[in-house]
């Protein structure tokens, strides 16, 4: 069981353009067998979190059912943005006193920290997170949210192509 923050990034390290979009992203090529590729991710997973901005996408960008079957928490001082029936819980306060919460959810599985980068800060910050895994594609975006706004150190563990991406599992140094 690991905390796992898995994200893709541009080559100059944003998760998002300044308009909040993955039109960058999405219009790559991945293979879905392949290295590090979310199927196989997600089949880990046993509870995730993410921050009112991400929440707020995916209900923009894949309205209806909520997509995830994990246990699922959004940090948020904002209750009401939670979809009706949506199984999503919300939490404002310390990601170090909601962590164990979301290890005992994950029942033996990894937590994935969703994101953004400024969630994933705070789960560096506070010691918490075991792991990134990266996939970087071939562009540069020059502004917008940077895929992890704190100075940290990390080790590369493992690397692998993808498609178009270039894919690196990240472990705390």
């Amino acid at each position: 069981m690991a905390t796992v923050y898995y994200t893709a990034s541009s080559m100059d390290g944003f998760i998002v353009d300044e308009n909040g979009s993955l039109d960058w992203l999405m219009s790559r090529d991945i293979d879905k067998d392949g290295p590090f590729h979310y199927d196989e991710f997600i089949k880990s997973v046993g509870a995730l979190v993410m921050g009112s901005t991400t929440y707020e996408w995916v209900v923009r960008n894949e309205p209806g059912e909520w997509m995830y079957q994990q246990p699922s928490w959004v940090l948020t001082h904002r209750p009401e943005i939670v979809v009706k029936g949506h199984p999503v819980q919300t939490f404002a306060g310390e990601v170090a006193d909601l962590h164990p919460k979301l290890v005992s959810a994950a029942a033996g599985k990894d937590v994935w920290v969703v994101g953004g980068g400024e969630v994933a800060a705070q789960f560096v910050a506070a010691g918490l997170i075991d792991e990134m895994i990266v996939t970087y594609a071939p562009c540069s975006l020059g502004v917008g949210a940077r895929v992890l706004p704190v100075r940290s150190e990390w080790a590369v563990v493992e690397t692998a192509v993808n498609g178009e991406f270039a894919c690196v599992r990240w472990r705390k140094a």
